[in-house]
């Protein structure tokens, strides 16, 4: 009796970690569809983004870790125009999120800053538009964050200077206001990153500059 009790102990736990990871996959898949139906795909390139199937990691330019969890999403430069969106917050193991040389317009959600692993945010070479979101700042694992060649406007979050494992930022050739920090992480980025923001001025001298000049 002992014996049967904890077969079907385990049959339970069995059965609930499949669940677990039936639900996991077919969250992630429904973001991946969300994202899908928000882009317009003149090449295909989405097209085996099936919402049918359980799990996400059989699509095209999706990649998987062995827990079947997305960890990286690559579209760039494949003629998707459109715009994000922001159920893209709930892909929690995502660890790239490659998206450049396309036509994506809009705002940048403001859910990205929900992405606890992102190490890559490559969305360069767009038309987003709207402002750089200060909830990117909280993104603690991210190292490269490439936004140039938009459309953005407003200031540099100075949130963006708490994220301690940054060492790549770019926002040059956009429309982006006030002054260029030159605190944490920014302390070691090139002037050359931040070049062709016409309203942008610095690097901020601390104390001697004002944080809203020229917003």
């Amino acid at each position: 009796m002992k014996t049967a009790s904890v077969l079907c102990v385990m049959k339970r736990v069995c059965l609930l970690m499949v669940l677990v990871k039936w639900v996991s996959a077919n969250s992630e898949g429904d973001a991946l569809f969300a994202l899908k139906k928000s882009l317009i795909d003149p090449d295909h390139v989405l097209e085996s983004w099936d919402p049918n199937l359980v799990n996400p990691c059989t699509y095209f330019h999706i990649t998987c870790n062995a827990d079947n969890h997305v960890t990286r999403i690559d579209l760039g430069n494949t003629n998707l125009s459109g715009h994000l969106v922001p159920d893209l917050g709930k892909l929690e193991h995502l660890q790239y999120l490659e998206l450049y040389k396309n036509n994506i317009q809009g705002v940048i959600p403001r859910e990205l800053g929900n992405l606890k692993s992102l190490i890559s945010l490559d969305l360069y070479n767009n038309n987003i538009s709207g402002t750089i979101p200060a909830e990117l700042g909280k993104l603690k694992s991210l190292v490269f964050l490439r936004l140039n060649n938009n459309q953005l406007t407003g200031r540099i979050p100075r949130d963006l200077t708490k994220a301690s494992s940054l060492k790549v930022v770019d926002v040059s050739s956009n429309n982006l206001c006030g002054t260029i920090p030159t605190s944490g992480v920014f302390e070691h980025i090139p002037l050359e990153n931040f070049e062709n923001n016409p309203r942008l001025e610095g690097p901020e001298l601390l104390g001697l500059a004002t944080y809203d000049t020229n917003c």
